[in-house]
């Protein structure tokens, strides 16, 4: 059943045993609203290191909206969140992470769907055009696109090799604050703690980074000296269906070039920067949660059209 904080828990089984955790809203577990039957689903995908706690208020208001309330799908990958760990690290892969998505929603019986990426989530989204193009009715795009910069890779690298381990929850506010701050400056007090209780988890009042320290090992491996082959194909898979592209104005890792691009190949592409955020925008801040609504429901309303 769905409590008191909006949503309901899923667990279910991957298809090597894994023991995967991903958040329903808009309905009670197990049990569609009829206000929503003819919505399709919204399935969230964080990034990297992150986890479903990442979408709460953005799920809550897309859940609840009043011209078209929908059920959303929030996912924790493999290693992170209330997902079991991977003892082979080498399986945290947007590959693998796709074929985990996709058996959580065979679990739900959801067989088309809108979908918002921040970051790997973009990733895998692009993955998914390739191995289920059908699955996909619409796309968000939160600060990735099919050019990765390395720069940005170095940098979030950077950081998770060197992250301090925050003492208590004030801590890690400051913590995040100097690391994240300059590239952040839209961000009120208010915004730095609900980033701060998604990012981690609460053991006994000590904050812990909620994903398996061997998640590292993917990103250290990685050769940054060189370009990373680009997703251009697997972007232009999604040119028959509408995506919206939300930039941070400071980020490393998206430019403004790539999202041009994106427009000269992407014939419905809509394109948003925000303001005073880098990589990657919180999506429940300042505009967003009307704009992605509002591109939802127009997906939604031209599909029925067509």
């Amino acid at each position: 059943m769905t409590d008191a904080q909006g949503f309901a828990d899923l667990f279910y089984t991957s298809q090597d045993g894994l023991r995967l955790h991903a958040r329903l809203y808009g309905a009670e577990a197990g049990h569609e609203d009829p206000a929503r039957r003819g919505n399709r689903p919204v399935v969230c995908l964080p990034g990297l290191t992150r986890n479903a706690r990442d979408f709460h208020e953005l799920a809550l208001h897309l859940a609840n909206d009043v011209e078209n309330p929908r059920r959303i799908i929030c996912f924790d990958y493999r290693g992170r969140g209330r997902s079991a760990y991977d003892p082979n690290w080498q399986n945290y892969n947007v590959g693998m992470e796709a074929t985990d998505v996709i058996a959580g929603l065979d679990a739900l019986g959801v067989t088309e769907a809108a979908f918002v990426g921040t970051s790997r989530g973009g990733l895998i989204i692009h993955v998914l055009a390739m191995m289920r193009p059908a699955l996909i009715k619409a796309v968000v795009l939160n600060d990735i696109g099919p050019v990765i910069e390395t720069a940005g890779l170095a940098h979030i690298r950077s950081y998770l090799e060197n992250a301090p381990r925050p003492v208590d929850f004030s801590d890690a506010v400051q913590i995040q604050k100097a690391v994240h701050g300059e590239a952040f400056p839209a961000l009120s007090d208010t915004d730095w703690h609900r980033f701060v209780h998604a990012i981690y988890r609460n053991e006994a009042g000590v904050p812990v980074a909620d994903y398996d320290p061997a998640l590292l090992n993917t990103v250290l491996v990685m050769d940054l000296s060189q370009p990373l082959p680009d997703l251009w194909p697997q972007f232009e898979a999604l040119a028959s269906v509408p995506v919206l592209a939300i930039r941070g104005a400071n980020s490393r890792l998206l430019t403004a070039e790539t999202i041009d691009e994106m427009g000269r190949r992407h014939p419905r592409l809509e394109a948003v920067t925000v303001d005073g955020q880098g990589h990657a925008p919180l999506l429940e801040t300042g505009n967003l949660p009307a704009t992605i609504a509002a591109f939802l429901r127009q997906a939604e309303a031209k599909a029925v059209k067509a």
